[in-house]
């Protein structure tokens, strides 16, 4: 039993857990700031860039796909511009016109280019291939020490877990800027902190997170993990550094249920087949997320921004 669990579904929840842990961290932030659609938006605009970075390169790798996500983000900021000014709606509608557009055309260039050789296409640019990515060489726990095992373990496990570390060491490089500006952008202006570079560099790092996530757990985990654990640890504290440590936890909950749900609850109701991990993972992120709503201490404040929490 437990070589099969090393096998076949640690590699997979922890890259499940890692890709949850790093959108969420820089989701607390958008949440509180009022800009949880950014991120939102970010895994939308993620799609045509990587797919316009494959068919240019040909090869599925970091630094192209990030190159592509900040040149659809910087396409997308135009459009948004030129939608607002030429059809003088207002913003949001704006974002989401642009969004689901890029996002749309993400998708039909997907299903007409050869993506036979790497593993990018409709179904795993919305779901990912979180169950195919076991470790084949894994014989039981005792691999996680055997360096021949280890060098074996799935490619995205490493990127994730690049990702997730740096967006951590950022979290933690730049907490107290992060902390005033996110509270009270002017007194962090009035301190010196360059509040506008700081929100910029907020938003990179949520690409970050998201292109590093969209390959192995796909487009509807992203959205999913940048919102819905932020928000629901929001009701659970005012105090911004238990807030991190609770979407930290319902992160890695919902990683961690999803992917069993996903593969043995159709079998416990009396089905034949499993379902999508990455499905499942964010549909338990909005069962905790409503949960919470019902009975979170704090659920009072469902609406309220940073002026509500306490530093």
């Amino acid at each position: 039993m437990g070589a099969e669990f090393v096998q076949f579904s640690l590699t997979p929840i922890l890259i499940g857990s890692l890709a949850a842990i790093a959108c969420a961290l820089p989701g607390n932030f958008l949440i509180l700031r009022r800009q949880a659609l950014i991120g939102d938006a970010i895994s939308h605009v993620v799609l045509p860039g990587i797919v316009v970075a494959f068919l240019i390169t040909g090869i599925v790798s970091a630094i192209p796909m990030l190159i592509g996500a900040a040149g659809a983000a910087i396409v997308s900021v135009i459009l948004i511009e030129a939608v607002k000014r030429l059809g003088r709606i207002e913003p949001g509608a704006a974002m989401g016109v642009v969004f689901t557009t890029l996002f749309a055309g993400g998708v039909l260039l997907l299903e007409q280019s050869d993506t036979s050789s790497v593993h990018l296409d409709v179904e795993h640019a919305l779901m990912g291939n979180l169950e195919s990515l076991i470790w084949f060489r894994a014989e039981g726990w005792h691999s996680l020490l055997d360096p021949a095992a280890l060098a074996t373990l799935p490619p995205e496990l490493g990127r994730i877990a690049i990702a997730c570390a740096l967006v951590a060491l950022l979290t933690m490089v730049f907490w107290r800027w992060l902390k005033i500006a996110t509270f009270d952008e002017g007194f962090a202006q009035a301190l010196g902190i360059p509040a506008t570079a700081l929100g910029f560099g907020l938003v990179i790092t949520a690409a970050i997170a998201a292109v590093a996530a969209f390959d192995a757990v796909g487009s509807i985990i992203v959205i999913a993990m940048f919102i819905c654990p932020p928000a629901a640890a929001r009701l659970m504290t005012n105090r911004l550094e238990t807030q991190i440590w609770w979407s930290i936890a319902f992160a890695i909950l919902s990683a961690v249920l999803g992917y069993v749900f996903a593969g043995y609850g159709p079998l416990w109701f009396g089905a034949q087949n499993a379902v999508s991990a990455a499905g499942m993972i964010a549909a338990v992120s909005g069962v905790i997320l409503g949960l919470a709503c019902l009975y979170g201490p704090h659920r009072s404040r469902i609406g309220v921004g940073r002026e509500d929490a306490a530093v």
